[in-house]
């Protein structure tokens, strides 16, 4: 029984982003950045053809100095970016990225992002599941609702990385 628990758990991380992505839309093609090169290392970004808010977060990292390689996907190469990157289930967002060993996926502020590059901490990444109104590319006037930021391991085990309260903003 429990040989089919990894499987049936990619299905659900397979079904739960097809979702996620499928709200998306309206969208142009995103190109490598041409910034100078900061230091930091180039964040590759996968991503629907479709997805406008995805292109919002990308704007939010380029303008927060990441250097990003955005490339417009199908869902299922999607889906397969998102188990290559350790999701579980409950994590999926609608775009996936990778950026020096780490996976993010979804709306992390940028912020979330370097502090993950300078404290190295032994996990496989950064999510915010789902589409939280007001996070980084969801952003709908002066609607900011509750969201937290977690690190997870491959092994599926989550923490609170960051909380960003209602209206708050990014800290």
């Amino acid at each position: 029984m429990t040989a089919w628990i990894p499987r049936i758990r990619t299905l659900i991380v397979l079904a739960v982003a097809a979702f996620i992505t499928a709200g998306c839309s309206g969208a142009e093609e995103q190109t490598p950045t041409n910034a100078a090169n900061n230091g930091m290392p180039e964040m590759v970004v996968y991503k629907t053809p479709t997805c406008a808010c995805c292109d919002d977060w990308v704007d939010h990292v380029r303008e927060a100095g990441f250097e990003v390689s955005a490339h417009d996907i199908t869902h299922a190469e999607l889906n397969d970016k998102k188990v290559e990157g350790g999701l579980g289930p409950g994590m999926a967002s609608c775009h996936t990225a990778f950026i020096d060993g780490y996976t993010i996926e979804g709306h992390v502020p940028a912020t979330e992002i370097k502090r993950l590059l300078e404290l190295r901490p032994d996990v496989a990444g950064l999510t915010v599941p789902g589409m939280p109104i007001g996070s980084p590319g969801m952003e709908m006037g002066d609607r900011v609702d509750d969201y937290d930021v977690l690190s997870f391991t491959r092994n599926g085990n989550t923490e609170v990385f960051a909380t960003y309260p209602r209206n708050a903003g990014e800290k």
